[in-house]
């Protein structure tokens, strides 16, 4: 396995559920507007996200480097009555096949990962948009102050358009920076920032 395999493997693997199976509420905002089609969810985990859109009409692919993350997203979907399907996929060094009305890159954050991957990644995600869908890309702007990751590079949304290097057949939707509350593992009440960027494939 990767280094990225063995980290997310083991992350997934030391709980039953790691994540609240609700849909990221930054995709929601973004997406609910626009009629369902094909739809790609990059660093999927548990399939929260790839569910709901599965719910809406979605065609969804769900994508990760963990089988575990895997497994329970499609049992995730079962449980919900809907239809998803999965690929395990190291974006580093593969990426799914075809073209998406909706690509979906949320909270794509690795611990592990190399310097330029997740710019490398999501250049390919915005290469798998077909022309008239979208690329919603929703991201941390820092950490929390219990975490350990202090020192986590979090980029701007200024920062992954620059690096996207989008050309003039596309349009930027939404870029926002979003503000809600947070409460820590102890009770701790913060508020934490997202980028969010909504990006749409003219032709």
């Amino acid at each position: 396995m990767t280094t990225a395999q063995e980290f997310w493997e083991t992350f997934y693997s030391e709980r039953d559920q790691v994540w609240s199976g609700n849909p990221n509420p930054l995709l929601v905002r973004e997406a609910e507007r626009l009629a369902p089609g094909s739809a790609l969810d990059i660093g999927c985990a548990e399939g929260g996200d790839a569910v709901w859109l599965a719910k809406r009409g979605w065609r969804v692919l769900g994508v990760d480097v963990s089988q575990v993350a895997l497994d329970r997203a499609i049992k995730h979907a079962y449980d919900a009555g809907v239809e998803i399907s999965v690929e395990q996929h190291d974006l580093k060094a593969t990426f799914p096949d075809g073209l998406y009305d909706l690509v979906s890159a949320q909270f794509l954050h690795s611990p592990v990962e190399e310097d330029g991957e997740r710019n490398s990644i999501l250049k390919k995600a915005s290469q798998a948009v077909a022309p008239g869908g979208y690329l919603i890309i929703g991201g941390h702007a820092g950490a929390p102050s219990w975490s350990e990751h202090q020192d986590y590079y979090f980029p701007t949304t200024k920062d992954v358009l620059d690096h996207l290097g989008l050309k003039d057949n596309w349009i930027i939707v939404t870029d926002e920076v979003v503000e809600r509350p947070l409460t820590g593992p102890d009770g701790q009440q913060e508020t934490r920032k997202d980028n969010v960027l909504t990006l749409k494939r003219l032709f």
